[in-house]
């Protein structure tokens, strides 16, 4: 029988949505640390410390994958019996690959002519799908439940930050 690990959200008294107030997490994650922080227990038995570092140790994996929107995005898939298998799992809608050849295309050429204004333009088109993909992430999360959508677009969001950084690289060598 295996057991379910505890629910991120609940951890930090949160409500399960994709959609996050991110102030409310930091407050809430600071809240859970001064009660479990390690420091606490200095004076504590072996098991005791042992206890407060796993919570502690817990508390910071939570915070960092409910703040990060992918991350989010990804554990509300996976809790939800969807699984991102990213590594497996490589399909992607046609529309979005031709896009993703074009951009690589302007990247490519834009590295071999040193051009800083073509280097903005795909930073800015990085940031506008980027936003996009946020949108409709939220509208399959938390509006539709549509967790097998949502898989796929947070395996379109991976390519989409991963050429972010493509982009950013590229900008700090033309420069």
């Amino acid at each position: 029988m295996t057991t379910r690990a505890p629910d991120h959200f609940a951890l930090f008294g949160l409500e399960p949505r994709f959609a996050l107030d991110a102030d409310a997490l930091e407050r809430a994650y600071r809240q859970v640390q001064e009660r479990v922080h390690p420091d606490r227990f200095a004076a504590g038995s072996a098991a005791e410390k042992r206890v407060a570092m796993q919570w502690a140790t817990r508390a910071n994996e939570a915070f960092q994958t409910l703040r990060s929107p992918l991350k989010r995005a990804a554990y509300l898939c996976e809790r939800h019996g969807a699984p991102i298998a990213a590594e497996s799992n490589t399909a992607m809608r046609p529309e979005f690959l031709a896009r993703q050849l074009e951009l690589r295309e302007a990247l490519d050429e834009a590295r071999s002519d040193r051009d800083p204004a073509s280097l903005v333009r795909l930073r800015n088109e990085v940031r506008r799908l980027r936003e996009e993909t946020l949108a409709a992430l939220a509208d399959a999360l938390d509006q539709d439940g549509d967790y097998a959508r949502a898989a796929g677009l947070v395996r379109q969001l991976m390519f989409i930050e991963k050429f972010g950084e493509e982009v950013a690289a590229a900008e700090v060598e033309a420069a």
